[in-house]
């Protein structure tokens, strides 16, 4: 058994050609697709990228592995304390160590343990290439580490690579060189002229006015990535940027199939093609970015091209990632692991029938504090803490009509809400039960101060931008939600002090 797993960062499906995208971004990915399973209704149940990729190896909710944000206590995995044996779970129960159980070699190509100090992410790989720039590379970096791996390792039995590329996440980076092979298509025709406007009045980290997250600064090593959206060709500069990404990186995709094929193994290689959350452009009037607990974010593409299983078959059920596991032991005639949360779609790899769960909740605690209920048609979204985006405390979303998450029917709808809430209370009490721990840790961000990327120091230098763009009218309301990060300190009761005895 060969196998390569291409984790994507922040690959939205709905920018690939296999999910229905207008413009050519992916023609290799879309070829795996057209000989596997391709899923579109499929989540990470916590987001972004550490509490994603913590979740995905480890098989488990980041209410139970406690990690869910990206600083303080929630960033990192908890310890297993007393109970712990010789090893701790990871060394047995993570997704590498598992492979390693069934007698693969293991290896990884990726800086991102390195990024998110995410130690227990090199769990069971036999061997790590750090590519080095934790998190900045662009796909001409990554490719030759991945290429001399093929050249030195495909032709033996038993492995599997996993390969990081991170074009798609900002800043925006394909090479120059690259070109726009997209510069005359068409934008999405969802942003019209007076829904950008609308874009522009918002308030937030990565709004139009404020793309490099709390003002519009730029850097000359990206100018595929502006810091301020001011007109539709701004817009234009921002879609294209990321397909540019998402469109190099699957060039370079194209160059390792070439290369497996060169080697003779590609026909039967089990290929999976998966992302640790998307992104959002436009969707809830933030660019550039994957702080929330939405579509845009959450939904993740997922390919799975397994020899001998289905080919060309569209899966519509709701999965998360973390049902990878399961069903990868499934697969392999293992019995999984107890620690696991996910449950096996082997029936949807095999085509028998339809999977899915009734309903799907996803956390996001790095850029917000927001859960969020999938079902039916619908994305009820519950926000703790706003992110500075003021946004409203309960919001429900109509996906089928509205994709893009333009209009909040939450007032018009109270019984789905209390649906929702009814399926997002049975979760939590579900997760709360199946632990050995009493603190469900999106409280413990909360109580820590926020989200990391939604500090009161952020918001104190934001007001003054919000002033500077004509936007001031969205400070009283920042202050009435978050009055902490607007107390003075004892530091800075101190040197006011020191001012007003000088002056005396």
């Amino acid at each position: 058994m060969r196998m390569l797993i291409l984790d994507l960062d922040s690959l939205r499906p709905d920018h690939l050609g296999c999910y229905g995208y207008n413009r050519n971004t992916s023609p290799n990915i879309d070829k795996i697709a057209e000989e596997g399973v391709r899923f579109t209704n499929y989540y990470t149940s916590d987001a972004p990228c550490f509490p994603s990729r913590t979740a995905l190896m480890t098989g488990r909710f980041g209410i139970h592995t406690g990690a869910v944000g990206h600083g303080g206590t929630a960033a990192y995995v908890r310890q297993e304390g007393a109970s712990r044996s010789f090893s701790e779970l990871h060394t047995f129960d993570n997704l590498p160590a598992f492979f390693r159980s069934a007698g693969l070699k293991t290896a990884l190509v990726s800086p991102f343990p390195e990024r998110h100090s995410a130690w227990t992410f090199y769990a069971g790989f036999n061997e790590v290439h750090n590519t080095g720039k934790i998190g900045m590379e662009s796909a001409e970096e990554v490719t030759p580490t991945v290429l001399k791996w093929v050249e030195d390792n495909a032709e033996e039995d038993n492995w599997m690579l996993y390969v990081n590329y991170w074009d798609p996440h900002t800043p925006y980076r394909a090479p120059e060189s690259f070109g726009n092979p997209f510069k005359n298509d068409p934008l999405p025709d969802w942003i019209t002229e007076e829904v950008f406007e609308k874009h522009r009045q918002k308030v937030g980290p990565h709004s139009a006015h404020d793309l490099n997250m709390y003002d519009n600064a730029t850097s000359p090593k990206y100018p595929r990535y502006p810091g301020e959206i001011s007109d539709m060709n701004g817009l234009r500069d921002v879609i294209d940027g990321y397909d540019c990404g998402v469109r190099h990186m699957d060039d370079h995709i194209g160059r390792i199939f070439q290369a497996l094929e060169e080697k003779g193994v590609m026909d039967d290689l089990i290929v999976i093609i998966t992302a640790d959350h998307g992104e959002n452009l436009g969707e809830l009037g933030i660019y550039g970015e994957h702080g929330t607990a939405d579509q845009a974010t959450c939904r993740i593409p997922m390919i799975i091209r397994w020899p001998g299983m289905t080919q060309g078959r569209v899966e519509h059920g709701l999965h998360y990632h973390l049902d990878l596991l399961p069903t990868v032991a499934e697969l392999l005639g293992k019995e999984p692991r107890e620690s696991w949360d996910g449950t096996s779609y082997v029936e949807a790899l095999r085509g028998s029938q339809a999977s899915g769960r009734d309903y799907l909740v996803v956390s996001q605690c790095a850029h917000v504090c927001q859960r969020s209920v999938r079902f039916d048609n619908w994305l009820y979204i519950r926000t703790y803490h706003d992110g500075f985006h003021l946004f409203d405390e309960e919001m429900l979303f109509d996906l089928q009509n509205d994709p893009h998450e333009q209009y909040n029917l939450a007032l018009e709808e109270p019984g789905i809400c209390m649906e929702a809430v009814y399926y997002l209370n049975q979760w939590h009490d579900e997760m709360m039960k199946s632990m050995p721990f009493d603190v469900d840790p999106l409280w413990t961000v909360m109580k820590e101060g926020g989200p990391f990327h939604a500090q009161a120091k952020d918001l104190k230098k934001y007001v003054k931008h919000l002033e500077e763009t004509g936007r001031g009218w969205a400070i009283p309301e920042l202050k009435r939600r978050h009055p902490k990060a607007f107390e003075e300190s004892k530091e800075d009761n101190f040197f006011k002090r020191a001012a007003e005895l000088f002056k005396i």
